[in-house]
């Protein structure tokens, strides 16, 4: 069978069919008392924002549980913590404002996504509730929620992302000192000893907060 590519809406639907009323009705533009739960418990999030270009960016985001703050039913707070500078994030939502969240929780199937709107907020006082190790981050995104709703455990089920049994080690893939090496093109980069003190930069917890 050649391939065919699918450019119309109506045509897709014949293929995947639509979403029964109820699936529909599970999209909120707020939290609840059961919902807010997910983001409560959630020590991990993938962030997704637009380019000016056009290009797409997601970015991982990691702390205690509960590190995005939940201000009200309809608004979040993701502190900024230091990362590789490259800032896709932040420089995205200086001229696009949308964002889309997807929460993870160890161990459970079921996700969370948020989407909604975004700024870049300095505030002392604000940002003063996620600080970690006596540190305040510099910056937060605040978000205003337009969808959110409960993600079915299908993709996690299928991956058996949370089964230790198919875990990877690490040594099976290649160090971030051989792939700067590679992309550098430079034979006399040390790619062994970034790799040693990166390790050990990690180990110190220099620079996570």
């Amino acid at each position: 069978m050649a391939c065919r590519v699918i450019t119309d809406e109506t045509e897709l639907r014949k293929l995947v069919g639509s979403p029964a009323p109820l699936i529909k009705a599970k999209i909120s533009d707020r939290l609840n008392h059961l919902t807010r739960r997910f983001i409560e418990l959630s020590p991990f999030a993938c962030v997704a924002t637009a380019a000016p270009d056009g290009g797409l960016d997601v970015s991982p985001r990691g702390d205690p549980p509960g590190f995005v703050r939940i201000l009200d039913e309809r608004t979040l707070l993701l502190p900024d913590r230091p990362g590789n500078r490259i800032a896709d994030s932040l420089t995205n939502l200086l001229v696009d404002p949308r964002i889309a969240l997807l929460f993870l929780i160890p161990g459970v199937g079921d996700t969370f996504r948020v989407n909604g709107r975004a700024e870049i907020v300095e505030d002392d006082d604000l940002l003063a509730g996620s600080a970690v190790d006596g540190k305040v981050p510099k910056l937060g995104i605040r978000i205003h929620i337009e969808e959110a709703y409960t993600q079915c455990p299908k993709a996690l089920i299928r991956s058996e992302l949370w089964n230790p049994e198919h875990h990877i080690e690490r040594s099976a893939l290649p160090s971030s000192g051989s792939i700067l090496r590679s992309l550098k093109a430079e034979p006399d980069f040390d790619a062994e000893d970034y790799d040693r003190e990166r390790a050990a930069r990690y180990a110190r917890r220099e620079g996570l907060y």
